[in-house]
């Protein structure tokens, strides 16, 4: 047996890695497609040729820690995390439905972003006839609850068949979990609010609920908000939005952007851009907040690799042991793992080397069970 450290890049195994997927719905007009292009950089992306094709696009997400990484090592190569997104095209006037999304489309999203116009433009109109997201947010939300809800009956009727044809404790389980949701829906409790232990979440993902699915608001404001003073003004406009209720929930989040001026800054240099959102108050882009709010309520971390080949964030759940982030990066990581070599990414900035850390006894050498943390910095030793 030898025994090997994982370099970045070094080609070892198989790539395994996350893929993130976020859908965006949406009422037609309210800055979806143009959220899109702000996050996915996707201006001149191919658009989906079928009415309900998905125009995919990659956003990366911002993480100042690996932008020190990176000028610490000077490396070849810099690969922050990545989010996909999903551009679906709502269901055109005179469809014969007054569905606002073809649900269908969007079960296989690990979340659910949710566009809600706030802005008013007299050549846009809206879908609904007034601007009102607190309404949009609520309908788009009732469609989910009714979509879900067909599942469970649909579900709860071959169920009941398949009992009197014989009775197993998994399809107990699955009946009683099922009666269980089944008021909620109608009440209008989306199921991302439940509590639920770790094999019930296992059963309710295999449905691909959407209103399970973490949800995030993004309110598409004015130009106006913004000239009141940046992000107080983002923030008045999420107050009068009326939206605080929803956004209030469980796995639940919400942010206030204007896509136009975040379009027009996404033109600009960077060093322009950073001027100009320093003229609006902002110290940061609506596309940066976007994304790692995506990220964030996905329930994902970073943990980081480095060297002078490359420096890269590995999207991982948060709670996730060594041995399975270490598979994240290389198949062969996971099956060969030995120790994994670890440092805090605060420990390794204030010593400015991984050599320092070493010498201070601040490289820790974990097993398999080992949980990772956000922002660590890990070096895998595994058997070849």
């Amino acid at each position: 047996m030898s025994v090997s450290h994982v370099h970045p890049g070094n080609g070892r195994g198989t790539p395994v890695g996350l893929m993130l997927r976020t859908a965006l719905i949406g009422y037609p007009s309210t800055g979806k497609t143009a959220l899109f292009q702000l996050m996915t950089a996707a201006h001149d992306a191919p658009r989906a040729h079928g009415r309900l094709e998905a125009t995919l696009g990659i956003a990366r997400v911002p993480d100042p820690r690996l932008d020190i990484l990176t000028r610490m090592y000077n490396p070849k190569k810099r690969v922050p995390a990545t989010v996909e997104f999903a551009d679906i095209p709502g269901r055109p006037s005179g469809s014969g439905s007054d569905a606002l999304l073809d649900v269908a489309a969007y079960r296989n999203a690990d979340a659910l972003v949710h566009v809600l116009r706030a802005f008013t433009d007299e050549g846009i109109p809206h879908a609904a006839g007034s601007i009102d997201p607190r309404r949009d947010a609520r309908a788009m939300e009732d469609e989910l609850l009714l979509a879900d809800l067909a599942v469970v009956e649909k579900r709860l009727e071959r169920l009941a068949k398949d009992l009197k044809k014989g009775r197993t404790p998994e399809l107990e389980r699955e009946q009683s979990l099922l009666l269980r949701c089944k008021p909620e829906l109608e009440n209008g409790v989306p199921l991302r609010t439940f509590r639920l232990d770790a094999d019930d979440r296992r059963l309710l993902r295999g449905f691909q609920f959407l209103s399970a699915k973490p949800l995030l608001l993004v309110l598409n404001v004015d130009e106006r908000d913004l000239a009141g003073g940046g992000a107080a003004g983002l923030e008045r406009a999420l107050e009068q939005a009326g939206i605080a209720a929803i956004a209030a929930g469980p796995n639940t989040g919400v942010v206030a952007v204007c896509a136009k001026i975040e379009l027009e800054i996404g033109q600009l240099e960077p060093a322009d851009a950073a001027a100009f959102l320093a003229d609006l108050g902002l110290k940061e882009s609506g596309l940066d907040r976007v994304i790692r709010a995506s990220y964030d309520l996905l329930g994902y971390i970073s943990f980081f690799t480095v060297g002078d080949d490359e420096c890269r964030a590995w999207s991982i759940p948060r709670g996730t042991p060594a041995q399975a982030a270490a598979g994240e990066i290389h198949t062969d990581l996971s099956r060969g793992f030995i120790r994994a070599e670890v440092v805090a990414y605060d420990a390794h900035i204030a010593r400015g080397t991984m050599a320092a850390c070493r010498e201070h006894g601040e490289v820790r050498l974990e097993g398999k069970e080992y949980v990772v943390q956000d922002g660590d910095i890990i070096n895998v030793r595994f058997a070849t």
